[in-house]
């Protein structure tokens, strides 16, 4: 006969046999019967303290070894607390499966305790979503969801099981092949589109490779490469590609957007070609969308269709994985060259240089001897190294920590880029060092972003989770405090935190057990930071107290065109210089 195993052992079997060696999560009466074979099994369980914090680990832990990150909680509140990184990994498209108990079936829809339609709730947010109340589809939904997940665009799955179908026997049957008629990424692109894109790319005067998170989730970093050094066209890598390029490469000019650098910004404007890989000509990188890049023809490359020419239209557009667009792209680049055609961007490499030798990025040590931010990112940077792993929170110093820590590789990012959900620093980097934990991890978190997540510090502390933390503090919500300085004369409303007061983030590491450093002069900043290094054998938390009155530049305001980026306050670019 069948061995006969309860619902909540397939689940379980089911995981393992999906390859999942660690889940995020937290139980509670309607998963309660999972946690139960779980005890037993293989998969390693990480007790977070609020399953917000379980998803954010998963995304950290799927972005830094490119696996699946798989999280878990209990119906009702638990299920809730975890649609904010469900909607996060769908935002930037994340491969994780969210697994979450239900009430019994019996009582679906009778407001029943702890009941919420988590599956209705989650379904705009989600690639995919199942209700599971029959024990025998457990293996098939499993196998579903992670296939789903991690396939064609990534992005969470939720995998929601009743109580009753937990408890009820069955019988353990993996399937041996998928069925899923309706699901049919398209990954090898369209040749003849492809001819095409590589036609314009040598004959344009002005080209730029618009790059965007697909290509480091399609692990095309190094075909991307090839590319741009065949072709010697400009690279600008968005918020969510940081480390797709590498920042030293002499062909790289930084991130667009609104908080771009001028050279990468004043590119996509001023350019007559856009190769557009991965990206998706979101509102921050493009600014008001009527005035963005008006001379350019647009190739847009990306395994989502609905993608294309959802915001610009699509002159030449590509369906397919970015590492097979890329790979085809190569060899029809280098037919172009073989038949004597060959591109000339001399004048625009002159043009380019020009702008990144006139208005490079930097920052101004504040007159009263405060800490500026930017100084100590950037040490942070040169001192931990490129080998690092950095999560950021949202805000101010995620902008400066994607400004001024320099990425050579992919993986080596992670931030909230779409959704910018704020308290996403610590948990992610939790996940990141769980999957990577021969990498250093640093999470640089805002003192507001801190607030919401530091309890994951207990998690860190009590699972031999050594990672850093890095408060940039300066009192206060400090990109809002920003927009209220230039946009709302200085009436700062409800944004000073007075964190410098209130918590003693140090003494709140050693709460946790973490070691607990302050720093407030630049010259403490080397030591600081080296200190934290040595320290491996627990979590290390840095309090530094920075200026209050930073601002994250260069800036295009919301809502106004690429053109009016401006390098300080009241301070555009002289554009005549080139014209």
């Amino acid at each position: 006969m069948t061995e006969q195993i309860t619902g909540a052992q397939s689940l379980i079997r089911s995981l393992e046999t999906a390859g999942v060696e660690v889940v995020f999560g937290i139980p509670g009466g309607a998963i309660l019967p999972v946690y139960d074979p779980l005890f037993d099994s293989s998969i390693r369980h990480i007790l977070v303290r609020h399953e917000q914090g379980a998803g954010h680990a998963a995304e950290g832990y799927a972005l830094a070894t490119g696996r699946v990150g798989v999280c878990m909680a209990t119906s009702g509140p638990g299920a809730t607390n975890l649609v904010t990184p469900i909607a996060d990994a769908h935002m930037d498209s994340v491969p994780m499966v969210a697994i979450t108990g239900q009430v019994p079936s019996a009582a679906i829809g009778t407001d029943a305790f702890q009941e919420a339609d988590i599956r209705g709730i989650t379904m705009p947010i989600t690639k995919h979503s199942y209700l599971v109340t029959n024990p025998a589809e457990i293996p098939r939904v499993v196998a579903e969801a992670f296939h789903i997940a991690s396939t064609g665009r990534p992005g969470p799955v939720l995998v929601d099981v009743s109580k009753d179908a937990m408890q009820a026997m069955t019988t353990f049957d993996w399937p041996e092949s998928l069925d899923l008629p309706g699901y049919r990424p398209v990954t090898h692109p369209h040749a003849k589109q492809v001819r095409e894109a590589a036609r314009l790319l040598v004959e344009a005067k002005r080209p730029v490779l618009y790059v965007g998170g697909g290509v480091i989730r399609a692990r095309a970093d190094q075909e991307l490469r090839a590319l741009a050094e065949l072709a010697g066209v400009p690279v600008v890598t968005t918020l969510t590609a940081r480390g797709a390029f590498p920042d030293s490469h002499p062909q790289h000019l930084g991130m667009p957007g609104m908080h771009g650098t001028v050279a990468a910004v004043t590119a996509l404007q001023k350019s007559d070609l856009i190769v557009a890989l991965g990206a998706r000509f979101d509102d921050r990188v493009t600014g008001r969308l009527d005035s963005f890049a008006p001379d350019a023809v647009v190739v847009h490359a990306d395994i989502d269709p609905a993608e294309i020419s959802k915001n610009r239209t699509a002159d030449v557009p590509i369906v397919g994985d970015c590492k097979e667009v890329l790979a085809d792209l190569i060899v029809a680049v280098q037919a172009e060259h073989a038949a004597g055609r060959t591109g000339d961007l001399v004048a625009w490499w002159e043009q380019l240089d020009d702008y990144r030798e006139t208005y490079p990025l930097g920052f101004t040590t504040p007159d009263g001897g405060e800490l500026a931010p930017q100084y100590v990112i950037q040490r942070l940077g040169e001192i931990v190294g490129p080998d690092a792993i950095y999560a950021a929170g949202v805000g101010q110093h995620q902008m400066w920590a994607a400004q001024f820590v320099k990425y050579e590789h992919p993986g080596t990012w992670l931030n909230s880029g779409g959704l910018g959900t704020m308290g996403y620093a610590v948990p992610a980097a939790m996940g990141a060092k769980v999957g990577r934990p021969d990498k250093t991890v640093w999470a640089v978190d805002g003192d507001g972003c801190f607030q919401m997540t530091n309890q994951e510090l207990a998690t860190c502390a009590l699972n031999d989770i050594p990672i850093k933390v890095a408060i940039i503090n300066n009192s206060s919500l400090g990109m809002v405090r920003q927009w209220q300085t230039l946009f709302y004369d200085g009436r700062y409303s409800n944004t000073d935190l007075h964190s410098r007061r209130i918590p003693d983030f140090a003494k709140l590491a050693e709460a946790y057990g973490c070691l607990g450093l302050r720093c407030d002069k630049a010259e403490d900043v080397d030591s600081t930071i080296e200190a934290a290094m040595e320290v491996n054998d627990r979590p290390v938390v840095v309090d530094f107290g920075v200026h209050q009155d930073a601002m994250v530049w260069p800036m295009v305001a919301a809502g106004t065109s690429n053109d009016d980026i401006l390098v300080a306050r009241g301070l555009a670019p002289d554009w005549d210089r080139e014209d």
